[in-house]
């Protein structure tokens, strides 16, 4: 009989939900009310730009203030960055202010750098046969986040007596509210980091000289950085060869329901099938992407590969954060070594999401697929490699043991 996960994770569930609600309803919103703020279009996705830049580096000092405070009061420091967000928001709006606007989604960027380690949080204390499950369940909050946070900014995007967005941005308040309630509801034994003091064996240094550990997070951060990079061109290249705009934001959608719709099994395929296989496959599917992309051309062919583009992000996230946390564990360095997970990431999504438009201009869109299938080759050759170096050092342990 499967052994049911503890009903914290459907907490984490919540609060990641919420994380990503707020992170949807930034790219709906920002560059729009940026432009008409600034009244420039060259302006229009530097508050957005700002939000990456904080998110980036907030990520790691984040990690650290948890593994010194705990998950609670780490959680509940960030949510109060959310209600900064949409209150600054509110106003920036209202008074037509571009700076406060930018201040605006650089809090919201220190919020979403506090809430991104929901996934790992919900790892704590369980056995290595829940941990993947549990990351799977948390990251599956962004099918909810997909539904609701396109329709949250549009229902209060005009709203009489009020701005452009104005009620959008304060919906960050209440939303803040809720995630807090949630974060005092989490056990105290799951929200404390762990008391044990480091050890020369557990210092970062060492740690990260784990081929497994450094496998997953160069594993996590290619498939995000190459996600990111690939979805924002595909749109550049769909809006170049002038389809309505309505089909470009379906091909979009498509893609951000096959990210996050497979989280719910990822988890039981990985207890499955094991990390190297669903690694192997996510980065697979993403070769398979830019090969898609350099051999077809039309909105029905890129609208496939988006979706093919979707699950590969999908198995690489998951598995490679499944595999960090299996590998590390409960250690006292646990939460440091997740800053630095989740800050390479941050780095690769924020390369991916300013090269687009650089790329699509140099080297074009067949250049930047056969680049991007490139590196996902080489990252997959690292994966049969630590694997297979990994079973011939077990098969040595046990010949000599015996």
């Amino acid at each position: 009989m499967r052994t049911p996960l503890p009903f914290r994770t459907w907490l984490y569930f919540g609060a990641q939900s919420i994380n990503l609600t707020t992170a949807v309803m930034s790219v709906t919103m920002a560059a729009i009310v940026g432009a008409e703020i600034a009244g420039n279009e060259t302006l229009a996705t530097l508050p957005y730009g700002f939000q990456f830049l904080t998110l980036m580096l907030a990520t790691y000092p984040a990690s650290r203030l948890m593994s010194q405070l705990g998950r609670r009061s780490g959680f509940l420091i960030g949510n109060a960055f959310l209600a900064l967000s949409g209150g600054t928001g509110y106003l920036a709006v209202q008074g037509e202010s571009f700076v406060l606007l930018t201040l605006s989604h650089g809090a919201l960027g220190i919020y979403i750098a506090f809430a991104n380690f929901n996934r790992f949080a919900a790892t704590d204390g369980l056995r290595d046969s829940l941990k993947s499950r549990a990351m799977s369940l948390v990251v599956a909050g962004g099918v909810l986040a997909a539904i609701i946070g396109p329709l949250a900014s549009a229902m209060f995007r005009d709203i009489p007596g009020y701005s452009h967005f104005a009620l959008s941005y304060s919906l960050f308040i209440p939303l803040a509210i809720l995630s807090s309630c949630i974060a005092v509801l989490l056990p105290e034994s799951t929200s404390h980091a762990p008391s044990a003091k480091t050890t020369d064996t557990e210092r970062p240094g060492r740690i990260l000289g784990q081929r497994r550990v450094l496998l997953a997070i160069a594993v996590s951060a290619l498939g995000y950085g190459i996600m990111n990079l690939l979805m924002i061109q595909a749109s550049l290249q769909m809006h170049a060869h002038a389809p309505p705009f309505d089909d470009v934001n379906t091909a979009i959608q498509w893609h951000v329901l096959a990210m996050f719709i497979p989280s719910f099994f990822t988890g039981r395929l990985i207890d499955r099938f094991g990390h190297q296989a669903m690694i192997s496959l996510g980065l697979g599917l993403l070769i398979t992407t830019a090969l898609l992309n350099v051999a077809t051309q039309g909105w029905f062919n890129m609208t496939l590969a988006l979706i093919v583009l979707g699950l590969g992000w999908n198995f690489t996230y998951i598995g490679g954060g499944a595999l960090l946390a299996n590998t590390v564990g409960d250690s006292a360095l646990a939460m440091r070594l997740q800053g630095i997970n989740d800050m390479a990431i941050a780095v690769m999504a924020t390369l991916g999401a300013f090269l687009p438009a650089v790329l699509q201009t140099t080297i074009g869109w067949q250049g930047t697929n056969l680049i991007a299938s490139a590196l996902c080759i080489i990252m997959l050759l690292a994966v049969l490699m630590v694997f297979s170096r990994r079973r011939h050092d077990a098969f040595v342990s046990g010949a000599a043991g015996s």
